[in-house]
């Protein structure tokens, strides 16, 4: 069964004049990203991938972990009462990060960079068992999304708070992709990194950007969901996407700030469509951490289109937020 979504438009997408189809591609941050975009035949290749390359190392640069020279790793590694200027993009992501953690009473936190590496991943050496109990005390006594002070765009250290913007840097590198894009006068294309995508007007042919939400490997049932992507972002935090195992159980990457683990609930992965990257990215973490029913009433009340999958007596259920189901195509 194949279901389709069609967001409301205030304007539908413009048919492009001309053009080609062109993908480009390669790695960054430890996954693949891909544009396709509609562009006159005098269109370089080339340079469009040297300018997309040129905005993923941008955000790698400013908040990677794994990048020891990154604004984020310095941060990180600075003295207790001392302030560290920002990039503008970096205090950006974080004002971000910051609003939905208020929003979500802290279901979503950046500043668990030292339990994101305890548990196995960050860039520090993993052991594969999961930590002690005493350990997982010590990393988790400095963190907590309150403990930030951002004035403007510097930013205090109070002391062994390590921040991570895994969890919303990728959208956030999609969307740069895209609007560096439109600066160069492309206006009908599709950025993806790592799974997360951002689409905007319509192929040659006249159809806009399908794309089918993810469903985890898992999932048996037949069912695919399209959606058009016109000025819209879709994201998804799954617990298949990253995970170790140990002694039967399995560990997600996802961690709940209340617990200070992996996500243990029977949220499988959560998709959410929102205007942009940063902000779907975000949202889907947020949603994972809560548990299923308390992640549709959320997206209920905050008008998120979402869609949460989740282990059931029956299988795998799925829950979809009233502003998603509205999109349906009936």
């Amino acid at each position: 069964m194949t279901r389709v979504l069609v967001p409301q438009l205030t304007e539908p997408p413009a048919r492009p004049i001309g053009g080609a189809v062109l993908a480009l591609g390669g790695e960054t941050m430890g996954t693949t990203w891909s544009v396709k975009l509609v562009a006159p035949p005098t269109a370089n290749a080339d340079a469009l991938t040297a300018m997309a390359r040129r905005e993923l190392d941008g955000v790698v640069a400013e908040m990677s972990p794994w990048e020891p020279l990154s604004d984020l790793s310095r941060y990180n590694r600075a003295a207790a009462g001392t302030w560290a200027a920002l990039p503008p993009a970096f205090a950006e992501v974080l004002r971000c990060a910051l609003e939905i953690a208020e929003r979500t009473d802290g279901a979503f936190d950046p500043t668990l960079g030292a339990l994101v590496d305890l548990w196995g991943f960050g860039p520090r050496p993993f052991s594969g068992a999961p930590p002690e109990a005493q350990d997982i005390a010590k990393a988790r006594a400095p963190a907590g999304w309150r403990r930030v002070t951002l004035d403007g765009d510097s930013l205090f250290q109070p002391g062994g708070l390590r921040l991570d913007l895994n969890g919303i840097a990728k959208g956030f590198a999609v969307d740069r992709v895209a609007a560096a894009l439109d600066r160069a006068g492309a206006r009908s294309y599709l950025v993806e990194v790592g799974g997360e995508l951002r689409g905007t007007g319509a192929k040659p042919d006249g159809q806009p950007w399908w794309v089918e939400l993810e469903r985890p490997p898992t999932a048996n049932d037949g069912l695919r969901t399209l959606v058009a992507l016109h000025g819209l972002s879709a994201a998804t935090s799954g617990d298949y996407r990253r995970f170790f195992e140990h002694d039967g159980r399995r560990y997600a990457h996802t961690l709940d700030p209340a617990t200070a683990a992996p996500v243990d609930h029977a949220t499988v992965s959560v998709t959410v469509l929102d205007k942009t990257c940063m902000r779907a990215d975000a949202w889907a973490t947020a949603l994972t951490v809560m548990r299923p029913d308390a992640a549709l009433a959320f997206a209920t009340a905050h008008g998120l289109a979402a869609m949460i999958l989740a282990n059931g007596p029956a299988g795998l259920e799925e829950r979809l937020s009233p502003a998603l189901s509205a999109m349906l195509d009936a």
